[in-house]
Formats: C-alpha cells, structure tokens, sequence
C-alpha cells in the first residue's frame, strides 16, 4: 500500500493520477489534513484519512498498513522540520519499509536558505535507521509563471537570479519521478538529483514569453533586498518573500542547476520544455 502525504496539494494530487493509472484504488492512501477536500479522491476509491503535521497523533494511524510513504515536504517553510519529524516518527512507529522525501536540489550543499530545513529533514530520516529515497528536486516551472500576469500587464519579470542557470522542470515530472520511485524495487539508500534536461535563465524565460505573447516583456534584474521588497509589495508574507529572494541570490550563484539528466532517465522521457509550459500559461 502506498501513502501520499499532501495529497490535496498540487504535487500529491498529481502523484495520485499516476499511481492510479497502474495500481488499484483501494492500493492508494491520500493523507490529508483536511479529509472534506479529498473528497473527489474518495469517490475514485482512494483510501481517506486524516493526517494532520500539527496534530502528530494522526500520523501513525494514517500510515497503518502502509508500505511505501511518499513525504512531501510541508509548505510551512521555517516550520516544516518539526512537522517532518513527527512525520518520521509516525511512520517508524506503522512498520513502513520505505519513505521517499521531496528534498530540495542539492541540499546537502545548497547555499539558499530554503535547503536548510530540508537538508535536517534529510539527516532526521538518516538518524531513524528507516529505508529511504531522497528526491532533491529542482524548481517547478510553473512557480516562475505565477508572475506570468503581472508580466504581461507591466512588460516584465523581476527576479534576483542575474544569469543564473535555472534547471526548472514540470511539476507533472516530478509527480511521475515520485511514483516511480514508490513503486519500483530497489529503492532504499538512493538520492535523486531531480532537474530538466535543458536549463534556462529568467532573462530566456522574459523572451520566451514575449515570443509567444507577442508582446515586449524584459527581466528586470534586482538586488536581493530590492526584490524581496517587490514580493513583499505583492502580498507575500514577509518571512516567505526574504525566502525567496534568497533562492534567487542563490540561483545566481548556480544552486539550481543541474545537468546530470538523472529526472528524464527516472520518467523514462525528456522533461517536459519550459517552452511548452509558457504555451499552456499563456493559454489559462
């Protein structure tokens, strides 16, 4: 039996769509804090239950019979480590043989302060003696085309990325890595350099754009404090836009590039181009 945490989130829904094209339903555990919003996944046959990060006594229930766990990692960054361990935790205590954790690209020796909490999350699960798969993916594209509306309205992106090498690939890739990972043998001890194939620079992504919108749009390049105030300025939470400034800063500095390829040897495909996904944005 495989368990998705998350499993309402964009990545675990995604996770659960490929799971369910080769694996029974009933096969399939959607742990969720919130079971109203899986409701549609109920109705598809897949397994229910409450797992709440905050309420660690619904962890090891929602892991019971459970073989394979795919962890991913909490959106409450700069909170997230505990929730995670008491993830751990729960699972050692259900007899899982397995968890697979969404770590970040390069985490052992990323510079962005974003790395940090899943580099201990790393070492939490090396500390539990539990097998595991450490998948290190790389940025979701579609994460840089949240700004693809305000680009179009004010003709440009703003980042802090300089020329920075960007190795973002689709999060549909790295739900098929995921599922992959959970249900192929031979998994256990195995760390994933997840990243796509062609790598591009925000500069590239602003041209792009205005190729296929047909309307001018630049990449303004700031300083790390003059960005973090432009996410701020967009309603970010303050803690949430230094974060992301400071992945920018690293970017600059090479921390999410790859070229190793390891993400479309694992799908079995090249990765999805960020040229097809600026097609699908421009779209809606």
């Amino acid at each position: 039996m495989y368990a998705i945490t998350g499993a309402t989130g964009q990545l675990g829904r995604l996770v659960i769509d490929v799971l369910l094209k080769t694996n029974p339903a009933d096969r399939i555990v959607a742990a969720v804090r919130k079971p109203t919003k899986a409701s549609d996944l109920a109705e598809r046959g897949v397994i229910v239950r409450e797992a709440d990060y905050n309420r660690p006594e619904t962890l090891a229930p929602a892991f019971t019979g459970v073989d394979k766990l795919l962890l991913i990692s909490s959106t409450e960054v700069s909170g997230r480590l505990p929730q995670h361990r008491a993830a751990i935790k729960a699972a050692q205590r259900a007899g899982v043989s397995l968890i697979a954790y969404t770590s970040m690209l390069h985490a052992d020796t990323s510079p962005a302060t974003l790395a940090v909490e899943h580099r201990q999350t790393e070492e939490a699960i090396a500390a539990s003696g539990l097998p595991a798969a450490i998948l290190r993916n790389g940025w979701y594209t579609e994460n840089h085309l949240l700004a693809l509306p305000a680009a179009l309205e004010h003709g440009a992106f703003a980042g802090a990325a300089k020329d920075g090498r960007l190795s973002s690939a689709a999060r549909q890739d790295y739900a098929e890595a995921a599922a992959v990972v959970l249900t192929t043998d031979g998994q256990a001890g195995t760390t994933y350099e997840l990243a796509a194939d062609q790598a591009f620079t925000l500069a590239e992504l602003a041209a792009e754009v205005s190729r296929q919108s047909g309307k001018a749009i630049a990449y303004n390049d700031l300083a790390q404090a003059a960005y973090q105030d432009v996410l701020a300025g967009a309603g970010l939470p303050d803690d949430l836009a230094a974060l992301l400034a400071d992945a920018d800063a690293a970017a600059a500095r090479g921390a999410l590039f790859d070229d190793g390829g390891a993400l479309g040897r694992l799908i079995g495909r090249p990765t999805t181009s960020m040229q097809s996904l600026v097609a699908a944005a421009l779209r809606g």
